[in-house]
């Protein structure tokens, strides 16, 4: 299979994406809670960075110096992000919710030259007990720098820079991006891409957003994650659009209306935030009429909620599938139908099939491993400082992605869960998503995940963990009700034996449930 197209020339850098659109446009429109609101342009963006640039090749950061960033939804976040690219640096993204203990294992790992941070991040990596002697650089991007002396404050590096200056020149396979993967067990992996991996991403991903120039696009991932750079920043500023940005906490009425008031044009959400408002009561009293394109990405949508925006606003909300390790690679693409429930195509033929375990294609509905050709431009480079690591996922031409799904006679992929996510009760492999894709549809039920419950008789049962809305009981009745009602929407022996009302659901710091800390608690309540 050939991949021309989306290999980048060979001397490049992720930030001539942007800089080409340098003009009076408006590059972003931020706005907080309180509704205060802030406009720059392509060139003032581009200033600022360039400003940002000298001032930090001012300390002697220099190409292929590592930087922690761990800044919020802010402005600052994209001048920090491109100036790091611009200068050859390589960023590490950090969420904001990281702790002390997180950020030493990464500022250690990475040997970070640089560590950038926001107000509480700041003191986190004070509060790092350990010796970081590869660390020269702390700077404060808040403006509050801690007392004690030893932060700079990023508005004080760019004083008296020089408003234009040119890209480090890089190549196409220099390290760009190492983003830790959150992992389920064992210490975060390490995730390495190169400048090439952003020319393919955006070539890659345009038919599924579908981002024009000049549209107002909101994608509600926060910096520090892999998401991030895949759509609020690289994808939205390489094409030229204005980037909505929202300081905010995730309310569904306060979303709708931000849709409703800013005329929205392109929507990536997550499916948690998709399905909470799906579940709105006032859902319908939105005008949604702006949104031309709206995707799903993350984790399955179900097809409930799909049909629940569908019925009242009359669009289709289209789920994709990628990995930190990759990008976009199954999605159901702009102008082509759409099977509901299903992750979509391929983006292009061959380049994801269904094998087992020996690397061979498995024929048509037989449920094996999403696996990536590994000549794809967008794909991982390494596992940093674990080689082996890539080599162990691979199977023939193959990088296993560890997920697992089955393909119809149309190319279409089903998803079934994460390898270690499937529930095999009395010989049945039963995928989660099932089991939740059913119990979402109940009228009573906000939020649910499925997990194998270990069980004397069938090795495994089918546990539901389910957060109800706010005006229903989780009575027994509600239980018999719920069980009755998934075996009416799928396979009898898929329904849930047990079922356990929560208030929350254990989720990774980007919103996806951790099913393997629910599947723990069962393991150690029934040993």
């Amino acid at each position: 299979m050939k991949f021309d197209q989306w290999i980048a020339p060979e001397h490049y850098n992720i930030t001539s994406e942007i800089e080409r659109h340098r003009s009076d446009k408006t590059a972003l429109r931020w706005q907080d809670e309180l509704g205060v609101t802030v406009e720059i342009t392509y060139a003032e963006l581009l200033e600022q960075v360039d400003r940002l640039a000298g001032g930090l090749n001012g300390l002697g950061l220099a190409k292929g110096d590592p930087v922690l960033i761990m800044v919020p939804r802010r402005i600052e976040a994209y001048i920090i992000y491109i100036a790091c690219l611009k200068l050859g640096l390589v960023i590490i993204p950090s969420s904001e919710m990281l702790r002390a203990k997180d950020l030493s294992y990464r500022l250690v790992h990475s040997e970070a030259r640089a560590v950038i941070a926001w107000g509480e991040g700041a003191a986190e990596v004070d509060g790092i007990a350990e010796e970081l002697p590869a660390l020269k650089h702390r700077i404060d991007a808040s403006g509050q720098a801690p007392a004690e002396g030893r932060w700079r404050s990023l508005r004080s590096l760019m004083d008296g820079q020089p408003e234009k200056r040119e890209a480090v020149p890089t190549h196409r396979d220099d390290t760009a991006i190492l983003t830790y993967t959150s992992g389920t067990t064992g210490n975060p992996k390490g995730v390495v891409h190169s400048h090439g991996w952003g020319y393919a991403h955006l070539r890659i991903t345009s038919s599924w957003l579908d981002i024009r120039e000049g549209d107002l696009v909101w994608a509600t991932a926060a910096p520090g994650w892999q998401k991030w750079i895949w759509t609020p920043f690289l994808s939205v500023l390489g094409n030229g659009a204005t980037g909505f940005v929202y300081n905010g906490s995730f309310k569904a009425e306060k979303y709708l209306e931000l849709i409703q008031t800013q005329r929205i044009q392109v929507l990536c959400c997550t499916p948690t935030e998709y399905r909470i408002m799906a579940k709105s009561d006032s859902l319908a009293d939105f005008d949604l009429s702006s949104l031309r394109s709206a995707v799903s990405a993350g984790e399955p949508l179900n097809q409930a909620v799909i049909q629940r925006f569908k019925d009242l606003f009359s669009f289709t909300i289209r789920d994709g599938y990628g990995q930190t390790e990759s990008t976009l690679l199954i999605g159901n693409l702009k102008d082509s139908p759409v099977k509901l429930g299903s992750m979509g195509k391929s983006i292009v033929p061959g380049l994801v099939e269904i094998i087992d375990e020996n690397g061979h294609l498995l024929p048509v509905g037989e449920v094996g491993n999403i696996a990536v050709h590994g000549e794809m431009p967008a794909l991982f480079r390494s596992y940093y400082r674990d080689p082996e690591r890539k080599a162990a996922n691979t199977a023939g031409s193959y990088f296993i992605t560890g997920d697992r799904a089955s393909q119809d006679e149309d190319g279409y992929l089903w998803f079934e869960g994460r390898g270690d996510d499937i529930i095999i009760s009395a010989g049945y492999t039963i995928g989660p998503f099932e089991v939740e894709e059913a119990l979402l549809r109940h009228p009573a039920v906000k939020e649910c995940a499925a997990v194998a419950s270990p069980d004397e008789i069938r090795g495994h049962v089918v546990k539901a963990f389910i957060v109800l809305k706010d005006d229903a009981a989780g009575t027994d009745e509600l239980v018999k009700e719920l069980q009755d009602h998934v075996k009416s929407w799928t396979a009898p022996y898929k329904y849930p034996r047990r079922i356990e009302f929560v208030s929350d659901l254990p989720k990774t710091s980007s919103g996806k449930i951790r099913r393997i800390e629910l599947r723990e608690r069962e393991k150690q309540a029934r040993s």
